[in-house]
């Protein structure tokens, strides 16, 4: 079996890019003016309408980062940030996958550069993800193929079964998104983890089995230190 996770509000209580902007606005890599947007989109998100390129849109802002500032930040941003966001049923299912002997890998919208410390901190087999291009050591401002984003997700990940002679029906997919739904009615098995109302109005439809995360690592810190 192969087992695909999502990684926002799936594996992390809140998004990748949350945790990393956030760092990198600290850090004035970035400054407001050049995320201005993202309101509007999540907005737009939540209203069920996403912008299928906002990723394209949105990474032109960040050209001209050196690859080594990019990965130091995004290793602090992982231990500090991300790390805590952690769920650990998310966790404790993935161990139990791997005691089984199953694969388990990511599919997700975020960059690759963002994913790899949580990829190595949880031990899985890889991720498919949006990857950033790079020349001469920087950012160019431009994704490397497509985004990783509803229906381009779901090509992106087919192709890839395909090519490893993985059929459909030895794959599980967890999310928490309608934005996944293209890959969810791909795979043999939909797991709903944490859904959004469009997507748990599907799942309870179609019969998914419907799952939900609350506790985080940063939350069993807190606790053994009150």
């Amino acid at each position: 079996m192969v087992n695909i996770f999502d990684v926002d509000y799936t594996i992390l209580k809140k998004p990748s890019a949350w945790h990393f902007l956030l760092e990198a606005l600290s850090e004035k890599l970035i400054n407001f003016s050049q995320i201005k947007r993202l309101p509007f989109e999540w907005l737009r998100y939540k209203l069920g309408d996403p912008n299928q390129d906002f990723i394209e849109e949105t990474v032109k802002h960040l050209a001209n980062i050196e690859r080594s500032v990019l990965e130091a930040l995004m290793q602090t941003c992982f231990e500090q940030r991300m790390k805590p966001s952690i769920y650990t049923g998310a966790m404790r299912l993935i161990e139990e996958m791997k005691k089984r002997g199953e694969t388990i890998m990511f599919a997700t919208s975020s960059f690759n550069i963002m994913i790899k410390p949580l990829e190595r901190f949880l031990d899985i087999n890889g991720s498919l993800s949006s990857t950033l291009e790079f020349a001469d050591g920087k950012t160019t401002g431009r994704v490397v193929g497509m985004s990783l984003f509803g229906v381009k997700k779901k090509d992106i990940a087919a192709a890839w079964l395909a090519e490893h002679s993985i059929v459909p029906s030895d794959v599980r997919f967890y999310s928490d998104s309608y934005t996944d739904l293209p890959l969810l009615e791909y795979a043999g098995e939909a797991i709903a983890v944490n859904p959004d109302h469009i997507l748990k109005r599907e799942a309870k439809k179609r019969g998914w089995e419907i799952i939900y995360f609350r506790e985080t690592l940063g939350c069993i810190k807190y606790d053994s230190q009150t």
